[in-house]
C-alpha cells in the first residue's frame, strides 16, 4: 500500500490527526466544567462503553453528546513543503442535558457563559470556536420510575481541521521529466 504520491495507491493522512472520540469529548467536558463550575464527575459524555454511572436523583449534573459533525462540502488544498494539506471546517453539534434540582440554573449559567469573550478565548485554545446555541428546553425524563428534572441546550462549535497527505511536488521528483517529443 502506498502512502505517498510517488507510487500508485491510496493515500492516508500523515502527522497528527484531529481530535475525535474520547479526546474531543474531553475538550468539550473541560469547556462545560469551566462554564458551569460543576465537579469533574458531574459532567460526562452520554452513550459511552462502559456507561458512566448516572448520579443519584437530587444531584445537579450534565450529560452531553456529540450528535453530528458535518463538514464543508469542498475542502481547500494547500501545497506545503511537507505535502498537501487538506483544510476543512467542521461544525461540532452538541446536546447538553442538565439534570437535578439546579438543572435550569446551571443550564442558564452555561448558556450565558458561552457568550463571554474570555470563555470563547479558552475554547479557541482547544482549536474550536462558539458558533451558535439554541434555547434551554424543559424536558423532564422518567428514570427508574421517577421523574427527573432535565434541561436541554443544543450548541454548535466550529473548528478547522487540517490533514496532511504526502503528495510530492514536481520539484521533488528523482526522475527526469521528459516530453513526448
Amino acid at each position: 500500500m502506498s502512502n505517498d504520491s510517488t507510487t500508485a495507491g491510496y493515500l492516508t493522512p500523515i502527522g497528527d490527526a484531529p481530535a475525535y472520540d474520547q479526546e474531543l469529548e474531553g475538550e468539550i467536558s473541560r469547556w462545560i466544567l469551566g462554564l458551569t463550575g460543576l465537579n469533574t464527575n458531574l459532567v460526562y459524555p452520554r452513550w459511552t462503553d462502559p456507561q458512566t454511572q448516572i448520579p443519584k436523583n437530587g444531584i445537579t449534573c450534565c450529560a452531553f453528546s456529540i450528535t453530528t459533525i458535518p463538514d464543508d462540502e469542498n475542502p481547500a488544498y494547500v501545497q506545503t513543503d511537507a505535502g498537501a494539506e487538506q483544510w476543512s471546517h467542521e461544525t461540532v453539534e452538541i446536546l447538553t442535558c442538565f439534570y437535578g434540582p439546579q438543572g435550569m440554573a446551571t443550564a442558564k449559567q452555561f448558556r450565558t457563559g458561552i457568550f463571554v469573550s474570555q470563555n470563547n478565548d479558552e475554547l479557541n485554545r482547544a482549536g474550536m470556536s462558539f458558533m451558535q446555541c439554541g434555547r434551554v428546553l424543559n424536558l423532564p425524563e422518567l428514570i427508574n420510575n421517577q421523574w427527573v428534572r432535565r434541561y436541554d441546550l443544543s450548541v454548535q462549535l466550529r473548528r478547522k481541521v487540517i490533514r496532511t497527505y504526502d503528495i510530492k511536488t514536481v520539484i521533488e521528483t528523482d526522475n527526469p521529466i521528459t516530453t513526448g517529443d
